[in-house]
């Protein structure tokens, strides 16, 4: 098994919807392509990507922002592993890789969000080193007041 981690550049960042589609099913495809295309085009973001055997099977989008209460922090967005490749080690691989690369970019912390009902992600950010300080909160303001 060959693996490599790298930033997915922007001409290639719709090679991200598959996995995203298993993480999220809900948002129509055309809005989802939408908002990946704008969102890679923003100048704090950035989407990892880990490929095994040159195939992608993992994702992560890094917003970057500077916080008054701990510095320089990249949230981890979207992170997936397809289901065929979990229980390999390569969640680990993945965050090892994307530990080393914020920090070489200044990074103090890493703050990121689980939905709540992710017990095997909320085990494995755990045994990563991470706490729980707080909720995240949504309000969605759209009229029709839908999550997607």
């Amino acid at each position: 098994m060959k693996t490599h981690i790298q930033i997915i550049e922007d001409k290639e960042i719709l090679t991200i919807i598959p996995l995203l589609r298993k993480l999220n099913n809900k948002t129509p495809i055309e809005t989802l392509e939408q908002r990946v295309l704008e969102m890679s085009k923003m100048p704090h973001y950035e989407c990892v990507g880990l490929y095994v055997n040159e195939i992608l099977v993992g994702i992560s989008g890094l917003w970057y922002s500077t916080r008054h209460y701990i510095g320089k922090t990249v949230e981890p967005d979207h992170v997936i592993i397809d289901h065929s490749e979990r229980g390999k080690g390569l969640g680990k691989t993945f965050f090892s890789w994307i530990d080393a690369y914020v920090i070489n970019k200044g990074c103090e912390a890493i703050e990121l969000n689980a939905y709540s009902n992710n017990s095997k992600a909320h085990k494995f950010y755990y045994n990563e080193g991470y706490n729980v300080y707080g909720f995240h909160f949504l309000k969605v303001l759209r009229n029709d007041k839908k999550f997607y």
